[in-house]
């Protein structure tokens, strides 16, 4: 029960980090808002969204984005104001540009790699000449003749 009780508490943590008065009273704008918070890392806890932290950068980093979004500004100048400031950290998936890009493609460059060795590894074994064995000595041969006939 105890375990039941604790495990409801955790799980609700993130409810508790938006406070009712952050919210925009536009419900498209709020959504915005809240999808824009869930792109945004927590630069304290470093392993959280905004949206999910209770630390009070994150709840002036909610505030700055309901700012900005109610001043007009686009999702991607939301972003380029938290980057502009706290570096491509600030973002949860950081954008595929500049030294990100060798990031972005290492896993499927990996992937088309691992697939070529695997192709022609198993494409030589199939015209790889079978192994010849050799002919019988006539001693061998012999010996052999002797054991079958008895």
């Amino acid at each position: 029960m105890i375990r039941a009780v604790i495990m409801m508490v955790v799980l609700a943590f993130p409810a508790w980090a938006m406070d009712p008065s952050e919210m925009l009273s536009d419900p498209a704008l709020e959504e915005r808002a809240r999808a824009l918070d869930h792109a945004l890392r927590c630069v304290v806890c470093q392993s959280e969204s905004v949206a999910s932290s209770n630390a009070n950068w994150a709840e002036d980093a909610r505030r700055t984005v309901r700012e900005l979004i109610s001043d007009g500004s686009t999702d991607e100048e939301v972003f380029d104001f938290f980057v502009a400031r706290y570096g491509e950290f600030v973002l949860m998936s950081p954008r595929p540009s500049g030294s990100n890009w060798l990031l972005w493609a290492a896993g499927p460059i990996m992937l088309l790699l691992a697939g070529m060795i695997g192709f022609f590894y198993v494409r030589g074994r199939a015209f790889a000449a079978a192994p010849q064995e050799e002919a019988l000595s006539p001693d061998e041969a012999e010996r052999l003749q002797k054991i079958l006939n008895e």
